[in-house]
C-alpha cells in the first residue's frame, strides 16, 4: 500500500494524532500551571489565614504577579485569546468568563502597586490552574486518538515480487504499474488488486470479508490487495493500484463516515452561550451599583470579580467529562472500552442493534458440529484426521482438532483436490474425503447419506463425506460455531424491545440458520463489504443504530452507525473504528455497555443540575458582597470537587 493511496504519507502517519497531541498539550499546561500556582497559594494562605509574611508588604504583590504571569499568559494564553475573541465576536463560551475574570483579577494586582486597591492577582492564577486541569480531564475523557487509517495503511504489503521476462525482481509497492505480473508465494500478502493468470491457491480474505473460510483461487479469479495467500504460488496481473484499490476504497469509506455524532456537551454549551453574556451583564451592573452606593472602587471591584469568579462554570465544564472518565474507567475494568465519549449519550438512545455474523455472533473459525457414521465414530475420525493433518485448510484443522489424536496413521499418495477435498492411502485402503463434487468425480455412491447431508446443509453447515475403497463410511459436518453467550445476549435485547438485525456477506441459507439459533428475525444477507455502511444508513431512518462487528470490512459500518461496537477479538482496524470496544469479544458486553451508558448519563444529568444549582445559589451571595473573591475561588473549587465526588458514586452501580 503506497503513500499515494488516499493521499496519506507513511512517515506522517507515524506521528502522534491531533487528539494525542491535544491531551499531551493540556497535561503539560496543567503541570506548569500548578508549579507556579502552588507557591502563590502557600504565600496567600500564609499571609491571609495564618498571619505570617515571608516577604515584605511592598515585594509580595510583585512576586505574586511574577508567579501568576506564566499561568495566565503562557499556560492560559489559548483560553485568554479564545475568550477575548468571543467577547468581540459575541460568540460567548466558557473561556469568555475565565478570560475576563482572570484578566481583571490579574490587573487588579498591577493597580494595587500604585493605588493600594484590592489585590486579586493570586486568585487569577488559581482560577486558571483549576480551569486548565478541567480542560485536561475533558480532553482525556474524550478518549485517545482514533488511528484506524494508520492501521489500514499498515495492512498493505510494502514490497511486490514481479516477473520481468524470466527473472523475478522485488520492487517497492509504489513502483507497481497496471499490467505488471506479480508472483505471490505461500504465506505472502497480495500486493494489490489483480487477476490470477497462473497457479492455484486458497486465499485468506478474512481481513476484508470477515468470513473465516479461505477462498479458492485459480486462473481468472480476482484477488484483493492485503489478503493472504495460503498454500500455492499465484501469478497475478495487477489491475488496480494506489487510490483505486479495494483497501483504499475502504479507507475512503471510513474517512467519509467519520462525521460528527451527537455532542454530549450540546446542552451545557447551549446554556453556557446564554449564561455567559448574562453573567457579564450582572457583573458589570453589580460593579456599577456598588460603586454608586458606596463610592468605594476597591470594594466594588472585589464584588464584581467575585461575581465573575463564582459564576465561572468550571463545575459545568467538569460535569460531563468527569462522569465520562469514571464511566469509562468502570467499563475498562469490565472489558468495555469507551473510545468515544459521545457514545455514552448516544447509546442510551439506540433503538436498533445490527450484528455482523462471523466473529461477532459466531466464533469466526470452523468447528465440527455433527458426525454421522456407518462405522465406529472413532475409526471415522481416526482416518479423517490422519489425512486432514497433512492439509492447511481450516476445515482440516477443525477435523484434526475434534479427533485430538496422539498418533496419526501413516498416509501415502496424499493429494489435495483444490476446492473439493483430499485423497490418500492408509495401508492398502484408498481414502477419499470431500464434498459431493469429489464423490461424483470418483464414482462413489452416497445415496443412503443424502437425506442426512441435506439436513445439515439446510442448517448452513459444510459437509465432508468420508469414503474408504469407494464406499461412503459417514459424514462430518463443519460450521462456524456460535459463541456460547450470543443467544443469551440477543434474547435480553429482544426482551428489552430493541429491533435486531443480522448483516452478513454470507449466503441467505447459512445466515438464516445462524439467526434462527440465536433468535434474530431480521436478516440481511449477501451484503458486499463496501455496502454494509449503506445498509446501516438505511436503518438509521428508523432510529438510532448500534452496529456490532469485528472485521476490517465492518470498519465503515462501525463508523456510520450512531454507536460502533467492536469486538476485541477482531481485527485492529475494527477495534480502532469502534466507539465502544468489547475486549472479551462477548455479546454480553453489549448489554453491560448499554447499562453503563444509562447509569453514566444519569450521573452527567445530576452533575449538570448541581453545577447550575451552585451558580443559582452563589451568584446572589457574590452580588450581595458576602463572598470575598478568594472565598469565591474556594467555593468554585468546592463546586468542582462536589461534581467529581458525585461522578465517583457511579462506581457503586452494578452494570
Amino acid at each position: 500500500m503506497d503513500h499515494q493511496m488516499s493521499g496519506h504519507d507513511h512517515a506522517q502517519m507515524q506521528e502522534p494524532s491531533i487528539e494525542e497531541m491535544e491531551i499531551r498539550g493540556w497535561k503539560k499546561k496543567m503541570i506548569w500551571a500548578w508549579i507556579f500556582t502552588i507557591p502563590i497559594a502557600i504565600l496567600m494562605l500564609g499571609e491571609r489565614l495564618l498571619g505570617f509574611e515571608l516577604f515584605p508588604e511592598k515585594v509580595m504583590p510583585i512576586i505574586i504577579l511574577a508567579l501568576a504571569f506564566p499561568v495566565i499568559f503562557i499556560t492560559g494564553w489559548q483560553t485568554i485569546r479564545g475568550g477575548l475573541r468571543g467577547l468581540f465576536t459575541f460568540y460567548f463560551n466558557m473561556d469568555s468568563l475565565i478570560a475576563l475574570g482572570t484578566l481583571i483579577a490579574y490587573f487588579s494586582g498591577l493597580l494595587h502597586i500604585f493605588f493600594k486597591n484590592g489585590d486579586y492577582s493570586g486568585v487569577s492564577a488559581m482560577i486558571m490552574a483549576i480551569f486548565v486541569t478541567g480542560k485536561y480531564i475533558e480532553t482525556k475523557a474524550r478518549g485517545q486518538a482514533t488511528q484506524e487509517i494508520k492501521k489500514l495503511l499498515e495492512l498493505g504489503a510494502k514490497k511486490a515480487r514481479l516477473l520481468q521476462g524470466k527473472i523475478e525482481v522485488e520492487v517497492d509497492i509504489s513502483e507497481l504499474k497496471i499490467g505488471d505480473i506479480m508472483i505471490i508465494k505461500p504465506g505472502e500478502k497480495i500486493p494489490t488488486d489483480g487477476i490470477v493468470v497462473r497457479g492455484e491457491s486458497a486465499v485468506d480474505e478474512s481481513m476484508i470479508s470477515g468470513e473465516s473460510l479461505p477462498v479458492e483461487k485459480g486462473k481468472g479469479s480476482a484477488v484483493i490487495g492485503a489478503t493472504l495467500n495460503q498454500d500455492g504460488i499465484l501469478y497475478v496481473k495487477a489491475t488496480k493500484i494506489g487510490s483505486d484499490t479495494f483497501l483504499a476504497h475502504i479507507i475512503n469509506l471510513v474517512e467519509e463516515a467519520q462525521g460528527t455524532k451527537i455532542p454530549i456537551q450540546k446542552l451545557a454549551d447551549k446554556v453556557t452561550s446564554i449564561f455567559v453574556p448574562t453573567i457579564l451583564i450582572i457583573a458589570t451592573l453589580t460593579f456599577i451599583a456598588w460603586l454608586y452606593l458606596t463610592g468605594d472602587i476597591n470594594r466594588s471591584l472585589g464584588v464584581g470579580i467575585s461575581v465573575l469568579v463564582i459564576a465561572c462554570p468550571c463545575a459545568l465544564g467538569l460535569a460531563v467529562p468527569i462522569a465520562l472518565m469514571v464511566g469509562s474507567g468502570m467499563g475498562a475494568k469490565r472489558g468495555i472500552l469507551i473510545r468515544k465519549g459521545e457514545a455514552i449519550q448516544t447509546m442510551k438512545e439506540v433503538r436498533i442493534f445490527v450484528f455482523d455474523k462471523t466473529g461477532t455472533i459466531t466464533k469466526g473459525k470452523p468447528e465440527v458440529t455433527n458426525i454421522h457414521s456407518k462405522v465406529k465414530e472413532n475409526y471415522l475420525l481416526d482416518i479423517a484426521a490422519s489425512l486432514e493433518t497433512l492439509s492447511e485448510h481450516p476445515i482440516a484443522h477443525a477435523i484434526v482438532s475434534r479427533a485430538n489424536l496422539k498418533k496419526y496413521r501413516k498416509v501415502t499418495n496424499f493429494n489435495i483436490v483444490r476446492g473439493k477435498g483430499v485423497m490418500g492411502k492408509i495401508g492398502s485402503k484408498d481414502i477419499v474425503i470431500g464434498n459431493r463434487s469429489l464423490m461424483t468425480d470418483k464414482n462413489i455412491k452416497y445415496d443412503d447419506l443424502d437425506q442426512k447431508i441435506r439436513g445439515f446443509e439446510s442448517e448452513g453447515k459444510t459437509i465432508m463425506i468420508i469414503a474408504e475403497n469407494k464406499k461412503a463410511l459417514g459424514i462430518i459436518a463443519v460450521a462456524d460455531a456460535i459463541k456460547e453467550d450470543s443467544a443469551q445476549a440477543i434474547n435480553i435485547l429482544n426482551q428489552l424491545g430493541y429491533k435486531i438485525f443480522m448483516l452478513t456477506g454470507d449466503n441467505e441459507l447459512t445466515a438464516r440458520a445462524i439467526a434462527f439459533q440465536v433468535g434474530i428475525k431480521n436478516v440481511i444477507a449477501n451484503v458486499l463489504p463496501e455496502d454494509k455502511a449503506k445498509k446501516v444508513e438505511e436503518l438509521q431512518k428508523y432510529g438510532m443504530v448500534a452496529f456490532v462487528g469485528d472485521g476490517i470490512n465492518d470498519a465503515p459500518a462501525l463508523k456510520q452507525a450512531n454507536v460502533g461496537i467492536a469486538m476485541g477479538s477482531g481485527t485492529d482496524i475494527a477495534i480502532e473504528a469502534g466507539d465502544i470496544v468489547l475486549v472479551k469479544g462477548s455479546l454480553r458486553g453489549a448489554i453491560a455497555a448499554l447499562n453503563l451508558s444509562k447509569a453514566t448519563f444519569k450521573k452527567i444529568k445530576q452533575n449538570l443540575f448541581w453545577a447550575f444549582g451552585y451558580n443559582v445559589i452563589m451568584i446572589p451571595l457574590a452580588m450581595a458582597g458576602i463572598l470575598n473573591p478568594v472565598f469565591a475561588e474556594v467555593a468554585m473549587a468546592l463546586s468542582s470537587i462536589s461534581v467529581i465526588t458525585n461522578a465517583n458514586l457511579l462506581r457503586r452501580i452494578r452494570v
